[in-house]
Formats: C-alpha cells, sequence, structure tokens
C-alpha cells in the first residue's frame, strides 16, 4: 500500500482490510468500515441479485496491513483479476481498486475512444 494511504489506512482502519472481487476483473480492496457498509447495501439487494450476491460476498476475505504496508493477496483472488506481476491500485472513493497494469490500461483506452458518458456532458472539470 502507497504510503499516502497507509498511514490513513493504519489510523482509520486499523490496518485492516477486506479484498473481494469486482464485476469488471479487478479486486476491490475495502477499509473494514467501508466494507461493512458496502456488505450492508449487498445484503439488501433482491433475491433476483443473488448470484452477484454471492461473488461479492462469498468472494471477501478479510486481510491485514503488515508493519511495511504489504498485504497478502490469497491466489484465488490474484487469479480471478489476472494479476501477476504489474498492478496498478486506483483509490475511487471509498474503497481501492487493484487492476493488473495491462488489462487497466487496454480498459481505459478503449474507454477513451468511446463518448462520454451523458452524465459527464454538462460536469464541469
Amino acid at each position: 500500500m502507497p504510503t499516502r494511504h497507509r498511514d490513513v489506512l493504519i489510523a482509520t482502519a486499523s490496518s485492516q482490510l477486506t479484498i473481494t472481487k469486482h464485476p469488471h476483473g479487478c479486486l476491490m480492496i475495502f477499509p473494514r468500515q467501508e466494507w461493512e457498509r458496502f456488505r450492508e447495501r449487498i445484503n439488501a439487494v433482491p433475491m433476483t441479485a443473488q448470484w452477484w450476491k454471492r461473488i461479492f460476498l462469498g468472494n471477501a476475505m478479510d486481510v491485514d496491513m503488515d508493519a511495511s504496508g504489504r498485504v497478502l493477496i490469497s491466489p484465488e483472488l490474484r487469479l480471478a483479476a489476472g494479476i501477476t506481476r504489474d498492478t496498478m491500485l486506483l483509490g475511487v472513493g471509498g474503497h481501492f481498486e487493484l487492476w493488473n497494469s495491462s488489462t487497466y490500461a487496454e480498459k481505459e483506452a478503449e474507454q477513451m475512444k468511446g463518448e462520454m458518458p451523458d452524465i459527464f456532458r454538462e460536469f464541469t472539470f
């Protein structure tokens, strides 16, 4: 975990994180208190989304950062996200996304070729 995030996670989450699959092919890494909120929201979805409940909740693993800010990610989760060597960590609101670097670059390039979603048309940067 990069230093800029590590210090905040130590202070606010006691180095406790939860990692699970993301439907776009990366891993989501939550500080534990954010995970608890996310889990409550997932538990509230109807039975028609039962498989997504299984994907998010059934694959979740609680982990602790070590003193150096490292996190051990299970082989199953690494395989699911295609994480082998080079990775990209993104902060996206209340959680992080961990990507295989080349997968992220491909998906980002694909998105940049297309048009921006309508919701951003009136957005000021």
